[in-house]
């Protein structure tokens, strides 16, 4: 993984995403290494970028800003599910690059897996998908006390390519990690 070494110096906080961090998402957002293994391209104008905020971010029950002394560095949000699988609910996040490497993304999501379940009493399952080839996003899940359950073969199309994804789940009667 990049980065600029294994440990760091501050405070790792969530908050809701605001419009006001369009300038901190734009670093991450527009960054090719960072949207690699995202459903979504690279922002090329900040003009796209404060559409999805303003449209999907803003009323999103779940997404927060990870930020690095008040400052946004990556965004972490949960996606719930409805009707049978109400029980269930979709990690995902995102992180700057020049972050990557420092166990910023686990404490966050560390951080998600100790309250996620107090505030959501439905859920029961958080679950996360990653591609087979983002050994740091495996990483991550797993030093947060995700259980690895195993490969999808050909699960989704990312980018003009069927990929595999690995499935992680923690479950609500898991022990906090």
């Amino acid at each position: 993984m990049e980065g600029g070494g294994n440990e760091f110096t501050g405070e790792i906080t969530l908050r809701p995403l605001e419009l006001s961090d369009i300038d901190d998402f734009m670093v991450w957002a527009t960054d090719e290494k960072v949207t690699r293994f995202c459903s979504w391209e690279p922002y090329t104008n900040k003009e796209d970028a404060i559409n999805f905020i303003n449209t999907k971010v803003i009323s999103h029950p779940w997404f927060r800003a990870i930020c690095l002394n008040g400052q946004p560095i990556g965004a972490i949000s949960v996606t719930k599910n409805s009707g049978n699988d109400r029980c269930r609910g979709e990690l995902g996040y995102v992180l700057g690059s020049k972050y990557w490497g420092r166990g910023i993304a686990t404490k966050a999501v560390k951080q998600v897996a100790n309250t996620i379940f107090a505030e959501w009493p439905h859920l029961e399952r958080l679950e996360a998908i990653v591609d087979v080839e983002n050994p740091g996003s495996q990483r991550v899940l797993e030093k947060a006390g995700f259980q690895r359950e195993g490969v999808l073969r050909k699960y989704m199309l990312l980018k003009g390519r069927t990929r595999d994804l690995v499935m992680f789940s923690l479950l609500s009667s898991d022990p906090k990690s």
